[in-house]
């Protein structure tokens, strides 16, 4: 999910097998990113700048971060034959030591409205990518090439475990809906267990929670390898 993982050799990614679960839609990904504006704005202005959760980032690179995100996911399914081996050639850069790197960032004097502005905006923009790409597009992803209903399932996830993120320590409710939990586990996490509750069951994914009786991963991925 950082930058950074983009130039690391990857493991083989396996496929998903064929899920009964629904897909993933931009619908999906306009409803998490329009319920993640709604909580960041409760952030007091004071604490935007203080480390996020678990993260070297502070809330606000970690705010820019998902935004850069989803610009990327977006564009790179832009073409009319997207790259599948490589990435789109855009500069990537930190503004400090251990800082994300970002390909654009919100103008800081505009403030956190202006930051939320701009994550909504891109939000809007990798749906709308989504929805008008065929579904048989592959795009370029570190951890293999991905289809439409793959990036906008990364992009949830990414919206719902940085939101996570921000709000550690801030004493602000965030319990993203079961069934949303459910398919992106399904599509990205096939391995994660069924058995346990949907949300507790994605942070543990991603190694920012623990499952009884299960070890939190010490590493951890998605795989974003379309259905069989």
């Amino acid at each position: 999910m950082s930058r950074s993982s983009d130039a690391e050799v990857s493991p083989e990614p396996v496929s998903p097998s064929a899920s009964s679960s629904p897909a993933v839609t931009a619908d999906d990904l306009d409803r998490t990113v329009l319920m993640a504006v709604e909580t960041l704005r409760r952030v007091p202005e004071d604490a935007w700048h203080q480390r996020a959760g678990s993260l070297e980032w502070d809330r606000w690179e970690t705010i820019q971060h998902l935004s850069d995100d989803f610009f990327s996911y977006a564009i790179r399914q832009g073409p009319r034959t997207p790259f599948v081996d490589r990435h789109l050639p855009l500069v990537w850069e930190s503004r400090r030591p251990g800082g994300p790197a970002s390909a654009f960032r919100s103008d800081p004097e505009a403030g956190p409205d202006g930051l939320l502005r701009m994550l909504e905006a891109t939000g809007a923009l990798l749906a709308a990518i989504v929805r008008t790409k065929p579904p048989h597009t592959r795009t370029y992803h570190v951890y293999g090439a991905s289809d439409p209903e793959g990036f906008a399932a990364m992009g949830v996830v990414e919206a719902l475990v940085h939101v996570h993120d921000v709000i550690d320590g801030l004493g602000l409710a965030w319990e993203p809906p079961a069934d949303l939990c459910v398919r992106v586990l399904a599509r990205l996490f096939p391995d994660a267990p069924d058995d346990t509750e949907p949300w507790p069951t994605l942070l543990w994914a991603t190694g920012r929670g623990e499952l009884p009786g299960r070890p939190r991963p010490a590493t951890w991925r998605w795989y974003g390898a379309p259905r069989a």
